[in-house]
């Protein structure tokens, strides 16, 4: 029965929203939403905050909503000033997704009207939302990147049999080549993985100290699986993240040689099986470009693309910023970078990469 307080109370939806800024003592508070939240992803966790503050030196703006006591909302943002891309904000750099996540349309509308706000006064020439589906379909939007995400089934083998009849036959190509994973407790074999690839595809990967940040910040939802030869020489690996019952492979390297023994089927099957005796329930196979091989490869392991919404409010430009490989501006310099020593890429390359977000 409802008694007269329960009565004069108004209900959730009618009481007024309020956004502040994140403070310090906040945090806990912050996870513990994000953690609830259907809306949120692994990279509205708090310990972003700290790496984007402390690994790449951007500022961040992390805005609360608030109902009277209860927190209904949050919104992620980053000001990356870079002298070859300019002025923006994100939610969030160095992520796939982003955006806010809400109870409902009232907070999720005050968060993006106080990003505006804040983008807006600090002179920015745009803010960016990387949202999973469309918050403001008003605002123009980059239709270019996908992401790719399927159910794991309760059973191994049934996990198997869902895939498509040519990339099995190159995960089990894989198991016959003697090929085996192991879960590293450092990010040593992978970064060489990671560095060696990106060089060879001409791109200024970050540094080890970030990778090896985002195992300290993260603990065991950020792990790193290197998939070594039947001689244990490391052939390909993969850092990936844990949120919920998802698990997402995020960042990749191999040898020149992993494609001949099928060492990268094999590593998103074994991270596949790993997942599913884990007893998660999503496989996230992560952002592609449309046109690339990296889509084309998750296609063929019979994921479907959905398109990613991610938004921009324009202030001082008039058009979508296209800060990726495929703008061919930018096939000059990855030529050129393919072309500069190893360890020169590697002291160069987070010193550009902070700037691209």
């Amino acid at each position: 029965m409802l008694n007269q307080a329960t009565l004069e109370r108004p209900p959730a939806a009618a009481q007024s929203v309020r956004v502040r800024a994140f403070q310090p003592g906040d945090a806990q508070r912050w996870d513990d939403y994000v953690m609830s939240s259907p809306t949120a992803t692994f990279f509205h966790r708090i310990g972003w905050r700290a790496i984007i503050e402390q690994v790449f030196k951007h500022r961040t703006h992390y805005l609360i909503a608030e109902r009277g006591a209860a927190v209904c909302g949050v919104l992620p943002l980053a000001e990356v000033r870079s002298r070859l891309f300019g002025h923006a904000f994100t939610s969030l750099p160095f992520a796939v997704y982003g955006g806010p996540a809400a109870n409902d349309d009232d907070a999720e509308r005050a968060l993006i009207d106080a990003g505006v706000k804040i983008a807006q006064a600090a002179g920015a020439a745009h803010l960016e939302l990387r949202n999973r589906s469309p918050r403001s379909p008003q605002w123009p939007r980059q239709d270019l990147y996908v992401t790719f995400r399927k159910e794991i089934l309760p059973d191994v083998e049934a996990n198997m049999l869902a895939i498509p009849r040519k990339q099995r036959a190159m995960v089990r190509k894989g198991i016959k080549h003697g090929l085996s994973g192991v879960i590293d407790s450092t990010v040593d074999r992978f970064f060489a993985l990671y560095a060696d690839n990106m060089h060879r595809h001409g791109t200024p990967p970050f540094s080890r100290a970030y990778f090896a940040r985002l195992m300290q910040e993260f603990g065991d939802c950020c792990e790193v699986l290197t998939v070594v030869d039947s001689a244990g020489k490391p052939q390909s690996g993969v850092l990936s993240f844990y949120f919920r019952n998802e698990v997402l492979p995020y960042y990749a390297g191999d040898t020149s040689e992993a494609r001949d023994l099928a060492a990268n089927d094999f590593k998103y099957w074994e991270l596949m099986r790993r997942a599913c005796e884990r007893g998660l329930r999503v496989f996230d196979y992560g952002r592609s470009k449309r046109g690339t091989g990296s889509f084309d490869f998750k296609r063929n392991w019979g994921f479907e693309p959905s398109p990613l919404a991610y938004e921009f409010a324009l202030f001082r430009r008039d058009d979508v910023p296209q800060n990726n490989p495929l703008n061919p501006k930018y096939r000059a310099m990855i030529a050129l970078w393919r072309r500069l020593p190893l360890p020169l890429a590697n002291t160069l390359g987070p010193i550009v990469v902070r700037n691209l977000g």
